[in-house]
């Protein structure tokens, strides 16, 4: 585990002679600042304490790592996950960086040494963990040192209200306490009100400086479907997809289950849960990182620590309990600005029984903050207005515009009037003593030849057969509506049934016309591509597998070498000489030195190609 300088990129002269821009454009490749990044940089440089609430891809790293690398000393990076940190050291090697990590992965020989360098100022960059910085002895060597600045990656953990609570982050405001002169910007992709000003106090930031920028993700399309036959869903869905992709699902076992049912179809997949011993847990995010695998089934264990910046889609096979958890997940996918999507199978069983494992906590005080907040989840996911302005507006990022990127606004839902279709749902549910699930109430009313059905006597209902034009994933919809109106309730300590509530009575007896949406089944919106248009897409690939190449000799992720958006950006440009590859984003000296002679000579040769051949 070498660690390399970053004298490469960098003039070793005085501080004033290394600004901002200089660092963003020699170093880590890219024009100019995203808005807001140059005011959070100069208000740490200034000394000033800082919270950056950017969504994930949105350019959080750069606002601390910039700092790093124009200040003397050393910045202390407190990052949640030994993963985490691994691929941001890696990362910052490849760009030319000297930067290093402390934490139990590493032998103890090899975490003295890097102590050792550490004291000798030879890093920009350390990244720890909290348990490992607030250990009295590290604590006592810090002291020693000339601390650049302080950054909290993930800084929501240290609040009770985020959603990703961490015990050991609580005591973080110590760094405050011991090292008061020296900056400190806590950094954080999804944080409400209340866990802002909790961040604020728990760390003991000085009158900071707060900037939140957009939490909007324009290359993410969202989408809902309503959860019927789950796997099929799934199967459909993932081979239309290109690229990698990520599934989301409540608990170990259903991971478990669908990872073997996926893998048995010939999916490149694998599965992630905290069941897994590390080894094996690692073993699969390596896969992952390094494209050898196409897809991660896992619970939301695998988490903070995905820094891949080509995952295509997320999946959640079920409902995330609240907003802020479900778009840091989906943040997960395109964080290389190109095109991505977001899909959401929603069932309301799986709602209501979200609301009672949170109904069963131990603390009455957080139960009620956990149902607030997956309520608005629900609110996201029932939705018949552009979802985009949904989640938008609950991060207090109040739009009117609709966004043309989502399922309602490519495909919006057309109202019918529901009241025929309702009557025979909620007769059905009556004729059955309200003893029934949805798919057995669906049953009766299709009028399936089941045993079980033939044994109960429910042939004989008047309201068997009254459905049957219609299919098992459309009635499957109109119970969700109606239960999402209040018509019907899901009793999930009685097997699920579906119970009538008071509301349903006035539309029973035709007294109350309803409209529903039209059962939307299927959903193929064509795809709006984010990637430069004039792109060449034959270039684009022999870059990639190039990029494949060196990334296995180099010993690194593909995305590390270069990102899609790059390829993509160079595939447009088709840089020849030095001073054309450094015009595309992403690109600095230390990248071009390391890997631009092969790729101008792959682009050379492209060019000059027969174009018949």
């Amino acid at each position: 585990m070498t660690v390399s300088s970053s004298s490469a990129s960098l003039p070793a002269s005085p501080t004033e002679s290394r600004s901002p821009q200089e660092v963003l454009e020699r170093v880590f490749g890219y024009p100019q600042f995203r808005s807001g990044q140059e005011q959070v940089i100069q208000h740490l440089l200034d000394g000033q304490d800082v919270l950056v609430l950017l969504p994930t891809g949105g350019g959080k790293s750069l606002c601390y790592q910039i700092p790093a690398l124009v200040k003397s000393g050393t910045a202390i990076v407190v990052s949640p996950l030994i993963s985490l940190m691994q691929d941001q050291v890696e990362q910052l090697r490849e760009v030319g960086v000297s930067a290093a990590f402390v934490n139990s992965s590493l032998e103890p020989e090899r975490q003295q040494q890097i102590i050792q360098q550490l004291q000798a100022g030879k890093f920009d960059l350390l990244y720890v963990s909290p348990e490992r910085l607030l250990q009295p002895g590290f604590m006592n060597l810090l002291t020693s040192l000339d601390i650049a600045l302080f950054a909290i990656d993930e800084a929501h953990c240290v609040s009770h209200w985020g959603h990703d609570f961490r015990q050991d982050y609580r005591a973080l405001g110590l760094i405050k306490q011991r090292f008061p002169q020296v900056p400190v910007i806590g950094l954080t992709a999804t944080a409400d009100s209340a866990t802002q000003a909790d961040i604020v106090t728990q760390l003991h930031l000085d009158t900071p400086y707060i900037f939140k920028g957009s939490f909007d993700r324009p290359n993410i399309r969202y989408r809902v479907m309503p959860k019927y036959k789950a796997f099929d869903q799934v199967v459909s869905y993932v081979k239309r997809q290109e690229g990698s992709g990520i599934i989301y699902c409540n608990s170990r076992a259903k991971v478990d289950d669908l990872y073997a049912k996926l893998h048995r179809q010939g999916f490149k997949c694998a599965a992630y849960h905290a069941g897994m011993d590390s080894d094996e847990r690692e073993y699969v995010q390596r896969r992952f990182l390094n494209d050898q695998i196409d897809i991660v089934v896992a619970t939301v264990a695998f988490g903070m620590g995905i820094n891949k910046s080509n995952v295509r889609y997320v999946v959640h096979h079920d409902v995330p309990r609240s907003i802020e958890s479900y778009y840091q997940e989906t943040g997960r996918a395109g964080r290389d600005g190109l095109e991505a999507e977001a899909l959401l199978l929603f069932d309301e069983k799986d709602a209501a029984r979200v609301r009672q494992w949170i109904d069963q906590g131990e603390r009455a005080d957080r139960n009620a903050v956990e149902l607030q907040k997956f309520a608005a989840m629900e609110a996201f996911a029932e939705a018949q207005t552009c979802r985009r302005q949904v989640l938008l507006n609950y991060f207090s990022q109040f739009s009117d515009t609709a966004c043309g990127n989502c399922d309602i606004c490519l495909d919006p839902p057309k109202l019918i009037d529901g009241t025929v279709l309702s009557q025979k749902v909620l007769s059905c549910i009556l004729r059955l003593q309200q003893q029934a699930a949805s798919q057995y109430v669906i049953d009766v009313i299709r009028g399936k030849a089941l045993k079980r059905i033939q044994e109960a006597g429910h042939q004989h209902l008047s309201t068997y057969g009254i459905g049957k034009e219609h299919s098992d994933s459309y009635w499957h919809n109109i119970i969700n509506q109606l239960i999402h109106q209040g018509l019907i309730r899901v009793d999930i300590v009685a097997n699920a049934a579906l119970r009538l509530t008071e509301a349903a009575r006035p539309v029973l007896k035709g007294e109350a016309p309803l409209q529903l949406a039209s059962p939307r089944l299927e959903f193929k919106p064509e795809r709006k591509s984010k990637a430069p248009e004039n792109y060449d897409r034959a270039l684009f690939k022999r870059l990639k597998h190039l990029r494949k190449a060196l990334a296995e000799e180099h010993g690194v992720p593909p995305f590390v070498v270069f990102s899609d958006a790059t390829l993509a950006d160079m595939a447009s440009k088709q840089p020849t000489h030095s001073a054309a590859m450094l015009e595309v984003s992403g690109i600095g000296q230390t990248k071009l030195s390391r890997y631009g002679d092969a790729f101008m000579q792959l682009i050379a040769d492209y060019l000059q190609r027969d174009p018949l051949s």
